[in-house]
């Protein structure tokens, strides 16, 4: 101890310790991240308890986001904050980074949302409809980095549309400008909420996604994040694969795949099949649906500049009365099924995008040949 005094209070967010020194002097950050940082704090210092909401099912963004903006306004703002999900989190990887990090989120139903007077919304917005709130409380605090919705202008403090491939990087940046680094949990979440949305870095990634990755990851949980990226999977995990492997048909010439899988486990299954077959070689598109809960979910992935995804899955979801979100290359929506048969509703939703590709519509061919 220097001169004989007494030892530091080891400070702690909720129950997790906090680092007592910076092992990296962060870059400066931007006049404009430090004046949004302002408006943010003026918002939240005015309220007593926040809560920080995700979309429904989140992603490992969300999390990550979600739990990052409640260790910003607890530190910087004094603001008791929770963060909290609707849905479930199914996907291995998503379990994963709950499990293995110990991250302070919880799922809304376990909550009274009466008891907070500051509503955040984190990688959704209020338009998109895609997170549980009964009250639908006009969200005080909204930050995405998807395209802005016209509702989010009207909150007291809105940062929507980036420029960011992860809504982790307006996050990390705000962290930054005030001054805080994450411990090894929040950081870790955080650098894999970068990783995982912009594909390593190769998806419409942007300056600022970079050096957030970069700053990072030198706090982060080496192992930790290995865990997180190689989890055990169920066995319905590949019987989902095979199914999704045997139903896929092939359009347009090879330019684009569709696959119904039918009822499925959890519904973050439909985009990491998404995802995958969009890794065909000369494939433009891929989209798969699959029904849970009452539910058509269906995810688009693109390797066409041409067209935006998340824009195009609107402008097809919204007549059918379903919920969407996304973004140049990547988007994905919810249909209410209404008692009708999932088949028929994943028939008719397939066809409104071969439309909209210019493709003629029919059975298409088989992506694995059948013997």
């Amino acid at each position: 101890m220097r001169g004989g005094g007494q030892p530091s209070k080891v400070r702690t967010f909720m129950g997790h310790p906090m680092p007592q020194t910076q092992r990296l002097e962060p870059p400066p950050p931007d006049s404009q991240v430090r004046f949004r940082l302002r408006k943010l704090l003026s918002v939240a210092k005015s309220h007593k308890r926040a809560l920080i909401l995700t979309h429904d099912n989140p992603d490992p963004d969300a999390v990550a986001s979600a739990c990052g903006l409640a260790f910003l306004l607890d530190q910087a703002a004094r603001v008791h904050a929770q963060a909290a999900y609707g849905g479930i989190i199914g996907r291995a990887e998503n379990k994963a980074l709950l499990k293995v990090l110990h991250l302070p989120i919880v799922a809304v139903g376990k909550i009274d949302t009466r008891h907070f007077d500051l509503v955040c919304l984190v990688d959704t917005q209020p338009e998109v409809g895609n997170y549980s709130l009964a009250a639908r409380a006009a969200p005080q605090l909204v930050i995405d980095h998807h395209p802005a919705r016209p509702a989010s202008l009207l909150s007291a403090f809105h940062d929507v549309g980036g420029p960011a491939g992860a809504t982790s990087t307006l996050v990390s940046q705000y962290l930054r400008a005030a001054k805080l680094v994450p411990g090894p949990a929040l950081a870790t979440a955080l650098f894999y909420g970068i990783k995982s949305d912009t594909r390593d870095l190769g998806r419409e990634v942007e300056g600022a996604d970079v050096d957030c990755y970069n700053w990072l990851f030198p706090y982060v949980d080496k192992q930790a994040l290995s865990r997180i990226e190689h989890p055990q999977v169920p066995g319905r995990y590949f019987a989902a694969y095979h199914r999704a492997y045997e139903r896929a048909r092939l359009h347009g010439k090879g330019q684009g795949v569709i696959v119904d899988m039918g009822e499925v486990y959890v519904p973050e299954i439909v985009p990491e099949v998404a995802e995958k077959l969009v890794s065909l070689e000369r494939l433009r598109w891929s989209l798969a649906t699959g029904a849970y809960r009452g539910e058509l979910y269906l995810s688009l992935r693109l390797n066409d500049r041409r067209i935006n995804a998340g824009r195009l899955v609107r402008e097809i979801c919204a007549p059918l009365g379903g919920s969407a979100g996304g973004h140049g290359a990547m988007a994905g929506a919810r249909v209410p099924l209404s008692g009708r048969p999932p088949s028929k509703v994943a028939e008719e939703v397939a066809e409104a995008f071969l439309r909209a590709f210019h493709v003629r519509t029919g059975p298409g061919v088989p992506l694995v040949p059948q013997t």
